[in-house]
């Protein structure tokens, strides 16, 4: 038997061992193992080869032809479990392994690059792949294994499903609009008080945007204008030609020419934002670390949503 302390050692090396001490007892008091385990250990790599790797002497043992053969090949099997063990502990310790992130586009705005610069400062070693597009296309990702972890919303109604969820914030909505706006001034708005306005959508389907909760409360709104980027539609509001929902975590990058004014809960109610991870797998340690640091951003967020 080995010794209680002995070092767990492949049969490849102590077949190299053996090899390279051309003794059982001089490999044994190497490898931290008894005479007979090693013994053991060559024979059973002898049985699974089929060939007879050792002559054994009166003083020691001798390598076979068939032993000659081996040892480069057993060179590069303990070189490449080297390696891979080298590369399991840089996973474990967060020294290396690759991190793929995805989240919608306005969880780029702010919560993604502020959780992506911590980790990236903590954890300088991991490679991070960002995925961007609407929550839909993650979930996807998700369930195929191609991404590790995605901030994801149930906007337009969307279930979430497939995936297992961490809540990170509950996401107020504000109106942007332009500086002069009559409004502009208010602590918050109702949306009846803005029957009479122009809105700015992203889609034709208002419903599939972030209208769809308007639409919910029995508003209607009036929505010619159709602007999908987030930039464009700041232009548009800056310029006059409408209003807009915006969410709390677009807010930090707004243009300095539109305002943002609170819209009452009980027309718009908040959206929950998640952290999604594949359902049914355990969390890697470049995932548990990422989640920290989502949530910490998700926390400075909330603290400031109240300041438009």
């Amino acid at each position: 038997m080995s010794s209680p302390h002995a070092t767990s050692h492949s049969l490849y090396d102590v077949f190299l061992r053996v090899a390279s001490d051309g003794s059982f007892t001089a490999a044994a008091q190497a490898l931290g193992y008894t005479q007979s385990a090693v013994s053991r250990q060559v024979q059973t790599l002898e049985d699974e080869l089929g060939s007879v790797l050792f002559d054994r002497l009166a003083r020691g043992v001798r390598l076979t032809e068939a032993g000659r053969v081996l040892v480069p090949h057993a060179e590069a099997v303990r070189d490449r479990l080297a390696a891979a063990r080298a590369e399991l502990s840089a996973l474990r310790t967060l020294d290396g392994g690759l991190l793929r992130v995805g989240a919608f586009s306005t969880a780029d705005a702010a919560l993604l690059p502020r959780a992506l610069a911590a980790f990236r400062r903590r954890h300088p070693g991991v490679t991070l792949a960002r995925t961007e597009g609407p929550s839909v296309k993650h979930l996807g990702l998700l369930a195929a294994g191609e991404l590790d972890i995605a901030v994801v919303s149930a906007t337009a109604g969307r279930a979430l499903d497939g995936c297992a969820l961490r809540h990170l914030l509950d996401e107020p909505m504000f109106v942007a609009m332009p500086q002069d706006h009559p409004l502009a001034g208010r602590e918050r708005v109702r949306l009846a008080e803005l029957a009479d306005e122009e809105w700015v959508a992203g889609s034709t389907r208002p419903e599939d945007t972030l209208m769809r909760p308007v639409l919910e409360s029995g508003f209607r709104p009036r929505t010619t204008l159709v602007v999908r980027d987030w930039i464009a539609k700041q232009g548009f509001v800056a310029a006059g030609l409408g209003v807009t929902l915006l969410p709390a975590l677009a807010a930090d990058s707004v243009r300095a020419d539109i305002v943002l004014v609170p819209v009452h809960p009980d027309d718009v109610p908040t959206r929950a934002v998640y952290a999604a991870t594949p359902h049914g797998r355990a969390d890697s340690p470049a995932v548990a670390a990422f989640l920290t640091e989502l949530r910490s951003a998700a926390r400075q967020i909330t603290r400031s949503s109240d300041r438009p």
